[in-house]
């Protein structure tokens, strides 16, 4: 099983326990950049370019794929829905969100815990 990792953070930054997790779980990680996403764009725009990309994936590593996926939500919603439907299953990664202030900077720290899977039901 391959861990497509589609989202603005490659898997070479990610912590050891999520890359752990990811590698025990699904196995190889192969990185596939989070496209820009203008915010001018209407949502046809947007559904367009997130069917491409479903097709351009499916393509090239088939449907025996788990999909991380994490970025712009109503991209992401787009394309979880279009390869839900197409039977290849998408996840997102869950974080604890740790905040301190450093000189009166606010400071956030987050810390991987687990792949949820987008579910329609």
């Amino acid at each position: 099983m391959t861990l497509l990792n589609h989202s603005n953070h490659p898997s070479s930054a990610w912590p050891p326990e999520q890359l752990k997790a990811a590698r025990k779980q699904f196995g190889e990680i192969v990185d596939e950049p989070f496209p820009s996403i203008d915010p001018e764009w209407d949502e046809e725009a947007v559904v367009a370019l997130a069917k491409e990309k479903v097709e351009e994936f499916i393509a090239k590593y088939g449907k025996e794929i788990t999909v991380h996926i994490m970025g712009e939500a109503t991209y992401c919603f787009a394309f979880v829905s279009e390869m839900t439907r197409r039977g290849v299953a998408c996840v997102a990664s869950t974080t604890v969100r740790e905040v301190h202030f450093e000189d009166g900077v606010k400071k956030s720290i987050f810390r991987f815990r687990r792949f949820r899977y987008y579910k329609t039901r």
